[in-house]
């Protein structure tokens, strides 16, 4: 029997495995995946994989898991719907459901299929009791409990596909900033990655500024330059000249550095290569837009972290074992009578 400390060992394992690949490795593997996924390049598997090597990191893992029953009542057959926008974004669950006890039913997306493959593949060389508790499938049938991940449309669906079996349905969230106009120049440059990594493809990217009235954004804009080499993707390059060329066309008045468009905007989720900004006049202001986009934000920053629960800048995408996605405790659910 595949026991939770066996279990731990090898995520343990695999951290370190993830946390030691050679550049040729990587290199190779990144490829793969970019056959496959065009925005899949070399950089972003590489932040990927540091990632989840960060999140398998021994002590913090076993003391998150140990926050749950080590063995379920009954194991189950669940049923994941992985998203593809980013790489190894089905990861966590993969680590939820098999660390809970139960066997993975994985329905993965055909953006991403390279890299979860090769993933399951390196968990299984460690620790070969895992073969049989991982199955990739193209239907969901025989599972006993779901959970996806999918837009606001697709919720829908699966919420009435999935409405006679216990569920965990994720829906469209973003990230947001907020600034003050105090901050130095050094704090400004960390919103980088919050914003450009994985080209703004996932739900912890940074979509949304709240600045205050008659905020500069000149020293944001050039404190972002040590990005621009995002431009050198194509297809991150073809959405900025099309972006730009609507608002030129519209007289839409927006800020532009070259490879980034700021634009005042109440949408939330905008489009790559563009960042939407609203103002307030003071904090009261601010924490009432705040409250009234909770349930469609994924993850706050600010500088140093000021703001209750806000990361500081440039942490979005460096998020700890815990941090759910939606906020919603994905081992809890796991945890509950199926």
């Amino acid at each position: 029997m595949l026991n939770q400390p066996a279990r731990l060992a090898a995520f343990a394992a695999l951290g370190r495995r993830l946390a030691s690949l050679s550049d040729d490795e990587l290199t190779d593997l990144a490829a793969r995946a970019r056959n496959r996924n065009g925005w899949f390049d070399l950089p972003n598997v590489r932040a990927a994989i540091t990632g989840i090597a960060h999140l398998l990191a021994e002590p913090e893992l076993g003391r998150w898991a140990g926050r749950y029953p080590a063995e379920p009542a009954s194991p189950r057959q669940v049923g994941v719907v992985m998203a593809g926008n980013i790489p190894l974004v089905g990861f966590h669950d993969m680590l939820c459901v098999l660390l809970s006890g139960h066997t993975l039913l994985a329905k993965s997306s055909k953006e991403d299929t390279v890299l979860m493959l090769w993933i399951a593949k390196e968990l299984t060389q460690i620790e070969p009791a895992f073969a049989e508790r991982i199955q990739f499938v193209e239907r969901l049938n025989a599972a006993d409990a779901f959970i996806a991940t999918g837009s606001d449309n697709t919720a829908r669906y699966f919420e009435f596909y999935f409405k006679n079996k216990s569920h965990l349905i994720r829906r469209n969230r973003t990230s947001l900033a907020i600034l003050t106009g105090q901050e130095t120049a050094e704090e400004l440059a960390q919103l980088g990655p919050d914003i450009f990594q994985y080209y703004g493809l996932g739900c912890r990217n940074v979509s949304k500024l709240y600045v205050p009235e008659g905020y500069d954004f000149v020293p944001l804009l050039d404190a972002l330059q040590p990005w621009q080499s995002v431009l050198n993707h194509h297809k991150y390059q073809n959405n900025y000249d099309y972006n730009k060329s609507i608002m030129l066309v519209n007289a839409v008045p927006h800020f532009d550095n070259g490879f980034l468009l700021l634009t005042e905007r109440a949408a939330l989720v905008s489009p790559i290569s563009v960042v939407h900004y609203s103002t307030y006049t003071q904090e009261i202001d601010l924490l009432d837009q705040l409250t009234d986009v909770a349930a469609q934000t994924q993850c706050l920053v600010s500088a140093g972290g000021r703001y209750p629960g806000s990361f500081p800048l440039g942490r979005a995408q460096n998020p700890g074992v815990a941090d759910y996605a939606d906020g919603i405790d994905t081992m809890e659910f796991l945890a509950a009578e199926l």
